[in-house]
């Protein structure tokens, strides 16, 4: 009997191997796509991550979403559609969630110095749950985002100023300018009244750029009668990010980009109506948004009733929102 060749077998061994590994990595299950999942950070503080049931392990968005006060991850989720879109678009969404036990509320403590810079307090925080994210799931990142509203929506703009490195966009909706308070009572003066000088805010929020300075494309959303947080601060936020970028761009104050709207545009979406500003750079490129939606209140504008501080009336801040995130 003729002997084997050992050297066949052992080859077809390895591509036996080889193949059945190929075909293993090809069809094993994704991570926990389709799934919307609660996680413990730490210090008390929480998060959830909804990944669409599209997910295949290629790079996706993310999208931070920052819930206002008395909120928390499924409620905030529930009110915006969030994750609906997420379905639709095929990108990751992050809900942190507040501390109860460090606002009794869960406001983020936005007015606070300590929540206001780089590497400290909560801004250290949201920062550690997106790299969680990222550790985990495959991030595009080009393509993160920061999204918030009320309290949330002041947090996201802290966000966008102390990590402009990981942000590639914030929208801020019924918000306020960075630095906008220092103490509770200062938070409920600017809430109701406005800070008085924006473009001192714009100046502080690029240095707290610091080396990482660059343009942050940022769109702001506001209710003409929101009676918890002014619609002076959607402008002054405008105007505040405006001087950032104006800082950012060319490392001085000269006007390159500034808070005198290149483009008006008005519209009506589900019952009201609302006026679209746009703002570019020097090089004519649409880098900042304000959209002003006449009648609504302290509510996340084409929202779901299933949530709380929603009105299902006017422009769908969602779409909105993620459109100009994705157009960049």
């Amino acid at each position: 009997m003729a002997s084997p060749n050992w050297k066949r077998i052992v080859w077809i061994l390895v591509l036996t191997l080889l193949t059945g590994a190929a075909l293993t990595a090809e069809t094993k299950p994704v991570l926990a796509a389709g799934s919307f999942t609660r996680h413990e950070y730490g210090g008390g503080f929480h998060f959830k991550v909804y990944v669409p049931g599209g997910y295949r392990g290629e790079p996706v968005p993310l999208m931070v979403m920052l819930h206002g006060c008395t909120q928390n991850a499924d409620d905030f989720a529930a009110g915006t559609q969030m994750n609906r879109l997420a379905e639709e678009e095929n990108f990751i969404v992050l809900y942190p969630e507040m501390n109860p036990s460090a606002n009794i509320n869960r406001c983020w403590n936005w007015f606070l110095d300590a929540n206001q810079h780089r590497g400290s307090g909560e801004p250290a925080v949201i920062k550690g749950m997106v790299d969680w994210v990222k550790s985990r799931y495959r991030i595009d990142g080009n393509r993160v985002y920061v999204a918030g509203f009320s309290a949330g929506g002041a947090m996201s703009v802290i966000m966008g100023a102390a990590y402009p490195d990981v942000f590639r966009g914030v929208a801020v909706h019924s918000g306020l300018e960075y630095d906008a308070a220092n103490s509770l009572l200062e938070a409920t003066m600017a809430m109701l009244y406005g800070e008085p000088d924006p473009d001192a805010k714009g100046y502080l929020a690029y240095r707290e750029m610091g080396g990482n300075s660059r343009l942050m494309p940022v769109l702001v959303l506001h209710g003409t009668a929101d009676y918890t947080v002014s619609p002076i601060n959607g402008h002054q936020t405008l105007a505040q990010w405006a001087q950032t970028n104006d800082y950012a761009d060319d490392f001085s104050d000269n006007g390159s980009v500034d808070a005198a709207a290149d483009q008006t545009i008005t519209g009506s979406a589900n019952g009201r109506t609302y006026t679209r500003y746009i703002y570019n750079d020097r090089h004519g490129n649409r880098l900042l948004e304000k959209w002003i939606v006449n009648g609504l209140g302290h509510a996340w504008s084409g929202g779901s009733a299933s949530g709380t501080y929603t009105d299902s009336r006017g422009p769908e801040a969602s779409r909105i929102l993620w459109e100009f995130f994705s157009s960049r």
